[in-house]
């Protein structure tokens, strides 16, 4: 059954799209959406990343409440600066990356976009190395050191 339906939440997400779109529940209408219900799944299935299950979830709440403080933290300094109305010492950061699992590294992308001050800009094609543009920048090794303990090493533990 998994061969036919791979994914039958989205086949039939896509079905009662195409007639939503349509607005006829005609007999041609309703072969078409079936056949988008079963096709485009079957087409996309190679697009799709392999499941990433979670491990420790212990590591993951802590993970959180890290992001949250650091949104805060981050919220907070950005808004000094645009008060002050003092021009940030921004820069580029070149962080070398352990972490090589795709689910991880989407975790990671939003972490860094989310974030006030940071801002994920380019992923080298070995995926070892991020470039990250950060709007106040004190010391960069001081920088890379809590970017990765922070966040890359729990995500480390989190998608082996």
């Amino acid at each position: 059954m998994k061969r036919v339906l791979p994914h039958p939440g989205l086949s039939l997400s896509l079905s009662a799209l195409w007639l939503l779109l349509n607005g006829s529940l005609s007999a041609g209408h309703l072969l078409l959406a079936a056949l988008l219900g079963l096709a485009v799944p079957l087409l996309v299935a190679d697009l799709r990343p392999g499941s990433g299950r979670a491990a420790r979830p212990a590591v993951t709440v802590r993970l959180v409440a890290r992001v949250m403080t650091d949104l805060l933290h981050s919220n907070l300094q950005v808004a000094v600066q645009v008060l002050r109305r003092r021009p940030p010492a921004s820069a580029w950061v070149e962080v070398p990356l352990q972490l090589r699992s795709p689910q991880g590294l989407a975790v990671l992308a939003v972490i860094s976009c989310a974030v006030p001050g940071t801002v994920w800009c380019k992923l080298s094609r070995e995926r070892d190395h991020l470039l990250i543009h950060v709007l106040s920048l004190d010391d960069e090794k001081r920088f890379i050191t809590d970017f990765k303990a922070h966040y890359e090493q729990p995500l480390l533990e989190i998608f082996p």
